[in-house]
């Protein structure tokens, strides 16, 4: 094992770097040297042997890559490689990649181009070649602000802290220019615009640095406390959510791949201040500790992180000018929030710590479609982090059960232990989708009620998913099969529609989730609910009425069987069951099957993709509701996992759920076996033995002699409402403090006031 210093100790010995480096790096002699040599820690790795696998591989890939780009490296007017220019959306950022990529080559073991000064010649004509001619004071940004103000200060303040001996004062003091020039303080002085939630902690990291590197107090001081307006829950906007949201983009559900970029980012920030004047005490960051088991841990599935969370990133598969060619999809953003977990624990307490790190110990062990401790996405940094968890004396922690509803960015994630649903919503609050810079143009009805599930192996939505389905024919949703042009709707969360009620109650292991739905393009309307229980998600639609001249369709799944999938389609009168993955019930039949080969390419969505074509078998399953229906409706159950006899017997029992409602007005469920009712209610009125005064979602749970309500008003208004429940009780054993008793006898009777954040308000009773 070795440490940054003792390598540039042992290399200046070897002279493969310069004694004035290693001499530094061992004295420390003041705290910005201390800070820089602590983020090449961070950033670069330690602890590891770069003779081991899997670093030696790796090591030997980054100095093949860095000796390609050095051969191939022809600085010219607008460009620093040969069909690289510094044009948008990312030509800059590009280039400062690559050059990062040759600084690692020259400043790691086992690269074989470690301490090559021809190597470390072609850095710094690069980095001479960018100031001059584009990343300098004197140009005016264009193009992409990401570029500019995050993508390429964070790559130059890294590089510039790598070669710190080597660049000599004037080009120190270019870099900190160029960082001063297109990220002044202002941007840091106002929490709006570009500047919040994972983007402010980007900003954060390049200003501390460029504070570090030209000693400059005030800038370190700067950063650290324009983290501040991250820290605090927030009720609109960009940032976290009491109830464990992350949304960015203002519009967007995010806690996927912006949310990653937050985690990691503080992680970095506050290892690297931490014991150092600049240390960041504010005691809010505590938030975002928490967030790690209540906001992002609920959304990772076996090391996957869940596609309703990414945002446009789901369209990324291969991208065009990705050196490395890595696979992007669910499991990959998955890696990179449990890499940020696992550098984000040094900060946290021991207990958290314990707890995180078995968190991750279990991901690493189920993560068997792209196995985490040889991931191609991660350096030797993350990797050396992940094999300490791996080694930590814990126990990995399992999966987790029970449910969680994401109410402030539509979203809701069932688990049991045979299975993981994830339902997609969208509201005037949260956009039907997100494209931009080329990315996503057809996500139109992600968020039309869309249900993925995993039950078994986790790469469904991983094996070519995106560039291959039918946009029009998501699982679990409802749409119009009229035809949407490319970004219809507007892009960056702009296509938002104008409903309130989408939400939902829940115990904590069973939910009642609900969507009022209006179709994006489309007259379409519609109310869906989806009531989840023990092994099923009991899924209800009605008042289904459009006007577009075309069918509308529910769409009951779209299952990716692979590349020349065999998996056996069975069907019964009212049930249908797919080998391998579950089964579905449809007590009024109807149900439609297809099975298809389509083909696509990750550049038929998304711009800066690759052209390779790949062809995937898939078994659509859907509900046909007419051209223009005017009060449609369905029911089907989903039983994911479930065998062919379970799926046929589930079928036959006409005792285990009884639909109570099901029409634009209410719907509800009871399920006998659970001691389980619930009702979704979009105006007032009853549904069997719950009444409601204004609309809201409600649920009971009988346990023997003893009874739990739950209550929530996911349209918000804040209004107090009524509930009657048709049974006399005994006693009140406990009632949150939104909730008032108004009658226990002939029937239980609340007066409920809800707040504005869809929560689930309790009361538990006893019978009489």
């Amino acid at each position: 094992m070795t440490t940054r210093r003792a390598f540039l100790l042992a290399a200046a010995l070897a002279g493969t770097v310069t004694p004035a480096l290693a001499s530094r790096a061992a004295a420390a002699p003041d705290p910005y040297d201390t800070l820089r040599l602590r983020w090449l820690d961070i950033a670069l790795g330690t602890g590891y042997d770069p003779a081991a696998e899997p670093y030696a591989s790796r090591l030997a890939e980054t100095g093949e890559l860095a000796r390609a780009f050095r051969e191939t490296m022809a600085p010219a007017p607008g460009s620093l490689w040969p069909g690289h220019p510094f044009d948008p959306p990312a030509g800059i950022t590009s280039g400062y990649t690559r050059l990062w990529t040759m600084t690692q080559a020259y400043v790691q073991q086992g690269t074989g181009s470690t301490g090559d000064e021809a190597l470390l010649a072609a850095v710094l004509r690069g980095l001479d070649h960018l100031s001059a001619s584009v990343y300098n004071p004197s140009t005016t940004r264009y193009g992409n602000w990401w570029e500019w103000q995050i993508g390429s200060p964070r790559l130059l303040m890294d590089i510039t802290a790598a070669l710190y001996d080597h660049l000599g004062g004037d080009r120190i003091a270019a870099a900190c220019a160029a960082v001063d020039h297109f990220v002044p303080d202002a941007v840091l002085g106002d929490y709006s615009a570009t500047s919040t939630g994972a983007n402010r902690v980007d900003l954060c990291c390049s200003v501390a640095l460029r504070g570090i590197l030209g000693r400059a107090p005030a800038k370190i001081a700067l950063a650290r406390d324009a983290l501040s307006p991250v820290f605090p829950y927030v009720t609109e906007g960009d940032g976290l959510y009491a109830d464990g949201s992350f949304v960015q983009h203002t519009h967007v559900a995010y806690s996927g791949t912006y949310g990653q970029v937050m985690l990691d980012g503080l992680g970095r920030l506050l290892a690297l201040l931490a014991g150092s004047e600049w240390e960041v005490t504010d005691p809010n960051r505590q938030t975002v500790l928490d967030s790690v088991e209540h906001a992002h841990a609920p959304l990772i599935h076996d090391g996957l992180v869940m596609d309703s969370v990414n945002g446009r990133a789901i369209s990324r598969g291969l991208l065009l000018g990705d050196d490395r060619q890595v696979m992007r999809g669910d499991h990959f953003h998955g890696q990179g929030v449990i890499a940020a977990i696992a550098l984000l624990a040094d900060g946290a307490s021991a207990a958290e710590r314990d707890r995180w790190h078995a968190r991750i110990k279990g991901w690493i062990e189920r993560d068997t479609v792209t196995p985490i401790l040889t991931a191609p996405r991660f350096g030797v940094a993350d990797l050396a982090r992940l094999h300490a968890v791996a080694a930590a004396p814990v126990a990995a922690a399992p999966e987790p059960t029970g449910h969680r509803l994401f109410a402030a960015m539509d979203r809701a994630v069932h688990r049991r232990p045979g299975f993981t649903a994830n339902i997609s919503m969208a509201s005037d609050r949260i956009a039907h989708y997100e494209c931009g810079n080329g990315e996503n143009p057809r996500g139109w009805h992600t968020g039309a009620g869309m249900l993925l599930w995993w039950a078994g192996r986790s790469d469904q939505y991983t094996d070519w998913y995106w560039p291959t389905v039918d946009w029009y024919r998501l699982p679990g949703t409802t749409v119009s099969t009229r035809r949407l042009a490319d970004r219809a709707g507007g892009e960056w969360g702009e296509p938002r529609p104008g409903v309130r009620w989408v939400g939902g109650a829940t115990d904590g292991e069973y939910a009642a989730i609900g969507q009022h739905l209006k179709g994006l393009g489309s007259s379409l309307r519609a109310r869906k609910s989806w009531f989840c229980v023990a092994d099923a998600v009991i899924c209800l639609g009605a008042g289904i009425g459009c006007a577009d001249g075309v069918p509308v369709e529910t769409v009951v799944d779209n299952r990716n069987l692979g590349e020349n999938g065999t998996a056996v389609l069975t069907r019964g009168r009212d049930w249908a069951h797919l080998e391998g993955h579950g089964g579905w019930l449809v007590p009024g039949g109807g149900l439609r099957a297809l099975r298809e080969d389509r083909t696509g390419a990750w550049s038929d969505i998304n711009t800066g993709s690759a052209t390779e074509r790949r062809t995937r078998r898939w078994q659509t399953l859907w509900l046909d509701h007419g051209t223009d229906p005017a009060d449609a409706a369905y029911h089907y159950v989903l039983l994911p996992g479930a065998g062919r006899h379970e799926t046929a017997r589930r079928a036959a029992d006409p005792h285990w759920a009884t639909v109570l409602a099901n029409d634009s007005g209410r719907q509800a469920v009871a399920v006998g076996p659970l001691g389980w009712t619930a009702a979704n209610f979009w105006a007032a009125g009853t549904a069997g033995p719950l009444t409601v005064s204004a609309p809201a979602s409600v649920l009971v749970r009988r346990r023997g002699r003893t009874a739990a309500l739950r209550v929530s008003e996911p349209p918000r208004t804040g209004e107090t409402l009524e509930v009657v429940w048709d049974r006399p009780v005994r006693a009140v054993v406990r009632a949150g403090e939104a909730v008032e008793i108004l009658a226990t006898q002939p029937r239980l009777r609340l007066r409920v006031t809800p707040g504005m954040a869809c929560a689930s308000h309790e009361c538990e009773v006893t019978l009489s």
